[in-house]
Formats: C-alpha cells, structure tokens, sequence
C-alpha cells in the first residue's frame, strides 16, 4: 500500500528522521505517536507530496484516493451541509454535469448521469452528510447556517466531516478529536472502527488509538518503527525494552510503587458500586502503563493550599447563565477531596456551571456560598490565549508570585517549570516562541503555583502529547483539594474522576455509572447503526454497530461459554503468575547484579499481568452483558 525506504527528512536544521523504512499495508490502521515535533505532521506532508524527502522514497500506489482534513476554513456564505457535500469530488463533477445537461436539453446524456449518479450512492449522499454532521454534533437547523457563522471550533468539526465525507482508500487525521466532546469522539471512534480503508493517525488520546488502530508508527530518537497491535500493546512493549536498561530500571519501579501505593489506598476507599471497580481497574491499569513512561522529561505534582474549608462551595436552587438561563434548579455542594467529571454534549452547559463556580459568572438567581479559605484555580479551554506573548515563563511566575504576596527566587522558578521540561535558556525565551504544547505546559504551571483547593478543568489536555498528559494525570491523582473536570480524554477522566455529573437539558444531575455505561447510553437502540461501509444509516446523530441478531437465549447461552472458558484461562495465566512470582523470591537471584534469569522473569511477570489485565476487562464486560440481557423480561 504505502512503502517508505531508506527515508530520511530534515526541516530546517533539525533531523527528523533518517534512513527510516516501514510498509502499510491495505487496511491497516495505523496511529502515529511521539513526542510533538517530531515529524508526524511532516510525514504526512510527505504522503501528500507537499514535501520530498533527503534521502529514500515514498511509493504510493496509482489513483489512490486521499482523504485529508483541511486546516482553515474560509468564512464564507456557503452553506454547511454543501460545504461537507464538497467533499465528495466525483459527486459534484456529476451534479455539474447533469445540471448542465438539463439546461442543454441532452436527455440521453442526462439518463447516463442519473445512472452514474445512482452508482456512487450521490441520492443519499445528502442524507448522508447529514448524518456526519449530526455524528460531530450538529443540529440539524446547522445545515442551512453560512460557514461565516460557526466559530474556529466548529469550523474545523465542518472540516472533519467534509474529510469523512471524502470516498477515500486512504484516511490521513491529525488529531481529530481537538475541539470534539466527549459524545462526538465516542461517535468518531465508532466511524473509524467501521472504515474499510487504510487509516494514518495522530492522535494523543490513548482511548482512542486503543480503540481506532492496529498498528502504531513511533516516531523517536530520528527513526520510525512500526509496531503491531493498538497502543496499550506498544505501551507494554517500551515498558519491557526500558526495564531491560539499567539507567531505567531503578526509576522506573519508583514509578511502579508509586502507582501500587496509590492503588492500594484507593482500593481501601472502594466500594462495590460499578463506578469504584471502575475506576479501581483504571487505576491498575495506570500502574502498568507507569513503567512506559520512567523516560518522559515531565514529573510535577500540584499542591493543595494548606487551608480549606468544608464545604468549599454550595449553590443552591440556583439559576446559570448569561441573559436568559442555560441550567435551572442547580443543587451542588462541593467537598475537600471530591472529584467530580461533568458529562454531556457540547452545547449544554458545562463550560457554564464551570464559569459559575469560578464566580466569574454571576448567578442569575439562587445562591452560592463560598467557604472562608476557597482558592480556585481555573483552566479554561481559552486558557493559553491570556498568556503574555512577549515576556518568558520566568516572568510569568516571577509576576504570579507577587500577585501571591511572595516573589520566589530564580532557582526556585527554575525547579519548579523543569518538572514541565522548561530547562535553561528555555525559561527566558518569549512565550510567543512556544508550540501549543509548551503553551499548555506553561497554564498548567501556573495554575499549579497558586497552590489551589479547587480545581476547574475545562480541556485542559488540548495541545499536550502523551507522555504530558500521563504526567498530568498522575499530578491530578494526587492532588490533595476538589477537582472538577470536562474533558474528551477519556483515560484521563477514568483514573482521575470519582464521581460523574450530567449535564443535560437545562439540568445538573448525578450520572449512575461508569464511561462505559455513558458510551453505552450514547448508542442506545434507536440512535442508528454503521453499515460494513462506515456509512450511517438511520437519521440520527449517534451512529453504533448493528445490533445483534441473535435470539436472547442463544446470546446469552455463547456469553456464558465465553465467560467460562476466560475464567480456565485466567486460572492458567495465574498459576504462572505465581510461579514467576516464585521464582522472583529466590535469594540466589539477587546475589549476583546481572543474574541472566532475573529480567527475563520480570518481562513474564509484566506480560503475565498485562494478559491478565486484557482478559479481565473482557470477563467484566461479558458478565455486565450477560446480567444486562438476563434482567430484560421475558
């Protein structure tokens, strides 16, 4: 499908990689992963023939069709849904051509374009466009606006959705999921999963790789190497190779005890609901992923004020708003140490109930009391756009800190921005010299040195990569005050959330359940199926798999078989989890440094466990299938 040989590419004085050679073959899904700047953005460039290469080449097969998704979108007077019909190239050379053989009056020409229009599904190409846009979270009074009336966000789900639009053998995504709620990445995950083409992308949400791909790309120290399965699978393949070289090893099982510590403590806390196991297995699986990660130049922690109240804030009754009310009848008392996720479409009030605890949104009725030693602090989804571009990250904390009350020392500054990889001259360097990333890391830092009790979160993993954004869920896991969190980010709010609200029609509600039970209401029957295509068929927004077909009893008759061969092999894996675990408490192990039987032990050990892992989260979904389609009546 696509061959890369011998390729080497530098952009200006920086080699991005050299004498690289991989092959994706037709079908494949592929995620490219990586540290920002390190070529992914460039090697697609590469696959568009915007760029040539140093050195090698790049062999794309002939007439291969490539779907990309645009940058910009100019505000214009086009209308939406045309703008995502544009997509499809051969659907409007047809529609041109058949207008303007009705216009000439050549009807045998017309019949032959009726028949070549059928044949490329353009009928339903209008339904279809629909429906994308639907999928991305549009209304469908959206359709007829002008592109000049939707914001940058939203121009950019238009370009998406035109991209999806696009018959492709080729998909190329730079990260899709920006400017995406959580329903609408749920959504996307679904369409890709059910794409039939070969998919490139880049992406640093882990959820979604995990569910979207079968290979991942890692793009590192100037070279490119293709890795099969998703991206817990390529996860657990660097944590292997890491804890094999003795510079890594020690640091990465302080990172491994770190992680047991915190799970052990929170599995004390953890009650029999499904949202504490939950989150309990989220918290497992961030104790395997910690070892991955012993390398990445990020380690900071967010302290808590020393001084809180309880509550720290009520509202009450309460009406949020601008002019006219977006949610009514609003009771939430926050607590020092709750964690709070808001779940809910774009568009519903999430960002507003966040602006209001921040007060900078004054109620439109009800009341809100504050405890004596609230602190907040808040990340807004517009947060990098207040930074100072013309001064440095040391003035910026240099001014905070006397906002504070208390000037810190320049060597205080500069430990503290180099557990978010600001070192040397990098902190006198002008903010506008910084990538979106390091301007992310930089909000972060500063909200970090307020030092608050609660904290407001609104995206804030937007521009950060993935070794930033397991840095920052560590920090968030140990954070001491009240959090409340929106996010698209899916890992990060399982391993940082106890407790999740709903935002939705005009109310704030307790959500009884877990992510998955959210996914699951969000592809509920009724809300459409994916055909084998990836082309949506009901006329609805959220797009889902088929349903199954099979009766009740058959179904649940092959549950309990799969469940029950699981539990043989679970029993197997752990047998030989123990006996590795056996073998690990030998003596004559450790007497010698390099025992040529001790890393072998702990790779079985790490395998083991990551198996044990995989199958436990299918046995759980299983079991919940099984008692979901036992409790239906009969």
């Amino acid at each position: 499908m696509i061959s890369f040989t011998n390729v080497s590419l530098r952009r200006g004085t920086a080699l991005l990689f050299e004498q690289s050679s991989f092959t994706i073959h037709r079908g494949n899904k592929v995620g490219l992963v990586g540290a920002n700047g390190s070529g992914k953005s460039s090697l697609f460039r590469l696959i568009l023939g915007q760029l040539e290469t140093d050195l090698g080449s790049v062999d794309l097969p002939q007439e291969l069709r490539i779907g990309h998704m645009a940058q910009e979108v100019p505000g214009s007077s086009e209308r939406a849904l045309d703008y995502v019909l544009a997509g499809d190239k051969q659907l409007q050379e047809v529609t041109r051509s058949l207008a303007a053989a009705d216009e000439a009056g050549e009807y045998s020409r017309v019949a032959e374009l009726h028949e070549t229009l059928d044949s490329i599904d353009g009928y339903s190409a209008p339904a279809r466009a629909e429906q994308l846009m639907a999928g991305l979270g549009f209304s469908s009074a959206d359709s007829t606006r002008p592109l000049k009336d939707f914001s940058g966000g939203w121009r950019i789900r238009l370009n998406l959705a035109q991209t999806l639009m696009t018959p492709a053998d080729l998909l190329l995504l730079d990260e899709p999921t920006n400017h995406l709620d959580l329903d609408a990445v749920i959504w996307l995950a679904e369409w890709l999963k059910a794409f039939d083409g070969t998919l490139l992308l880049i992406s640093h949400d882990r959820e979604f790789l995990d569910e979207c791909v079968d290979h991942i790309a890692n793009l590192q120290g100037q070279r490119i190497e293709l890795f099969a399965g998703n991206y817990t699978a390529f996860e657990r393949l660097r944590a292997a190779r890491l804890a094999e070289q003795k510079s890594s090893y020690e640091k990465q099982q302080r990172e491994v005890a770190h992680m047991q510590d915190f799970v052990r403590r929170f599995r004390a806390k953890a009650t029999k609901a499904r949202q504490a196991q939950s989150r309990l297995k989220a918290l497992e699986r961030m104790e395997l992923i910690a070892p991955a990660h012993v390398d990445s130049p990020f380690s900071f922690e967010i302290q808590s004020s020393e001084k809180t109240s309880t509550p720290l804030l009520s509202l009450a009754d309460a009406c949020l708003g601008y002019e006219t009310p977006v949610l009514s009848n609003v009771n939430l008392t926050l607590l020092p140490g709750d964690r709070i996720g808001l779940l809910g479409v774009n568009g519903a009030g999430k960002s507003t109930l966040i602006k209001s605890l921040k007060e900078e949104l004054p109620l439109l009725s009800g009341s809100f009391t504050r405890g004596a030693n609230l602190s907040t602090a808040y990340f807004s989804q517009h947060q990098l756009d207040e930074l100072n571009l013309a001064t440095s990250a040391m003035d910026h904390l240099t001014e905070l800190g006397r906002k504070l009350g208390k000037i810190p020392s320049e060597q205080q500054i500069r430990d503290f921005l180099g557990g978010y990889n600001f070192h040397g001259d990098k902190v006198l360097d002008p903010v506008s010299r910084f990538s979106g990333g390091e301007k992310a890391r930089l909000a972060l830092a500063l909200i970090a040195w307020t030092r608050p009790n609660l904290l407001l979160m609104d995206e804030p993993t937007n521009h950060l990569d993935m070794d930033m954004r397991q840095a920052l869920t560590v920090a968030l896991q140990t954070f001491a005050g009240a959090m409340v969190l929106v996010s698209h980010d899916r890992h990060l709010m399982m391993n940082t959330v106890d407790l999740f609200y709903l935002v939705e029609n005009g109310e704030v509600r307790p959500f009884d359940g877990d992510l998955a039970d959210y996914r699951n209401r969000i592809f509920k029957p009724g809300r459409g199926e994916l055909s084998a295509a990836g082309e949506i068929k009901s006329p609805q927004p959220a797009a889902g798999p088929a349903p199954r077909k099979q009766a009740p009893g058959k179904l649940a008759r092959q549950l309990r078989t799969r469940i029950s061969t699981l539990d043989d092999r679970m029993a197997r894996l752990h047998r030989k989890l123990g006996e590795v675990e056996t073998r690990l408490t030998e003596p004559a192990l450790y007497e010698t440094r390099d025992h040529p039987d001790l890393q072998g032990l702990l790779r079985d050990q790490m395998e083991l466990k990551a198996q044990l892992e995989t199958m436990e989260e299918e046995w759980l979904a299983l079991s919940t299938e099984l008692e979901s389609l036992e409790s239906q009546p009969t």
